[in-house]
């Protein structure tokens, strides 16, 4: 039996405009993480092959179906926030995709625009886009950014000298001034993906593009709910990668795809089938969210023995557990409703922000948490000022904490890797 050569998508990254030898010394690095954090597993779930599959097409297979669509006359437009409503964006008959972060890249270069104390999120996607390494973003007509911090509202001033950028702007309170400013800034997206792609939005194109997000979103909330049982079904760190692959891959194909591992997890539970033993210490994580590659706290967690069974973060609960309505018959009737789901995610950014609160410990008490880590990228000012507030909620419901503040660097691995271990032993 002969095997099929992998395709060499050289030239398409070429004429993307990417660095080559710096992208290739990407992608090998990427892949020797993916595999010592993933592929040393045992027994994961043959549902989680698709995610294996995924990445090893993370800038081939994926960029290619983007490039092929942008050749018959589509637009693709490239987000970093969960604010930015993917429904609109596909109600116009583009696609909207994730762009790169999660890794330390070019800060030398990123440092000459921004101060060298800039959260390492900023610095990442600054370093992937000055480094030419990110096919995602070149892949983009339009980036849509958002005002959830400073040093993003900042950074995208920068980034729109050199890339095309239009700005959202959040409120930062959640009372019903601020819905109806929110709910203004909708509709001057939807008016913006429109010029993009010269397609109105229908109230029969947001219906239909309401029902597939929320139907990604339902497939995700099936496998977050596997989580409560005991053994969980599969490691946190591939439910983690899961809701990162979200943000990217083609939404149909997604959503089937996931239904069936979700599928596979739920016979696991009925089986009492996991991956880890019985009565594994079992912690929540909960903070600043983790683009890819960043792995680094679930795989030490898992490595330490203990399992990962939420995240109460943009790459975990906040981007899946609630709907946008199916409801509304009118155009604007679903505008409003896309303003209030969008407008109820509990970012830091929001004062006060008790919803987040609630959140992490009503999550830590549904899935059975012995503990919670509490995440914070060095420099993300608005979640380290709230790890004070969750750190008391979560104490009074009496659970523990662990406050931990990193960066995507390898360097704090075995520092981090004892801080954990003595945590769960205190469990």
């Amino acid at each position: 039996m002969t095997e099929t050569a992998a395709p060499d998508y050289h030239q398409m990254w070429a004429e993307l405009g990417l660095d080559l030898p710096t992208h290739d010394m990407l992608l090998q690095a990427v892949g020797g993480m993916y595999g010592d954090a993933y592929l040393t597993q045992p027994n994961r779930p043959e549902g989680t092959g698709y995610l294996d599959f995924v990445l090893s097409e993370v800038h081939g297979l994926r960029i290619k179906e983007l490039d092929d669509f942008r050749k018959q006359g589509g637009k693709v437009v490239g987000t970093f926030c969960l604010y930015v409503p993917e429904e609109i964006v596909r109600a116009a008959g583009a696609w909207c995709v994730g762009l790169c972060a999660g890794a330390e890249f070019a800060y030398d270069q990123v440092e000459q625009i921004m101060p060298r104390n800039t959260c390492a999120l900023i610095k990442s996607f600054m370093g992937f886009k000055l480094a030419k390494v990110c096919p995602y973003i070149e892949s983009s007509d339009l980036v849509i950014g958002e005002t959830t911090c400073d040093g993003k509202k900042k950074a995208y001033e920068l980034l729109g000298d050199i890339h095309n950028v239009y700005v959202m702007e959040l409120p930062q309170t959640k009372d019903a001034k601020a819905l109806a400013f929110w709910r203004e800034r909708v509709a001057e997206l939807m008016a913006k993906v429109e010029e993009l792609t010269g397609n109105k939005v229908t109230a029969d194109s947001l219906r239909t593009a309401i029902k597939e997000v929320n139907d990604k979103r339902r497939a995700l909330q099936r496998i977050a709910a596997t989580f409560k049982a005991d053994p969980v079904p599969m490691s946190g760190k591939d439910r983690l990668l899961a809701t990162q692959i979200a943000f990217y891959d083609d939404v149909p194909r997604f959503t089937q795809m996931m239904n069936t591992l979700a599928d596979e997890l739920e016979a696991r539970v009925a089986r009492g089938e996991g991956v880890a033993p019985k009565g594994a210490k079992r912690v929540l994580v909960t903070g600043t969210p983790m683009a890819i590659p960043n792995w680094k706290l679930h795989d030490i967690i898992e490595k330490a023995g203990a399992v990962v069974v939420g995240e109460e973060m943009c790459t975990g609960s906040r981007y899946y557990q609630d709907l946008v309505s199916e409801d509304a018959t009118t155009l604007d009737e679903m505008i409003d409703d896309i303003a209030e789901k969008y407008l109820d995610i509990n970012c830091a950014c929001f004062t006060p922000n008790q919803g987040r609160i609630d959140d992490v410990v009503r999550m830590a008490k549904d899935l059975g948490a012995d503990g919670v880590i509490d995440y914070t990228l060095n420099f993300c000012g608005l979640y380290a000022m709230e790890q004070h507030s969750v750190e008391d909620a979560v104490k009074a419901a009496g659970l523990p904490v662990l406050r931990i503040e990193t960066d995507y660097s390898m360097e704090d691995v075995g520092q981090l890797s004892t801080r954990v271990e003595a945590f769960l032993e205190m469990l």
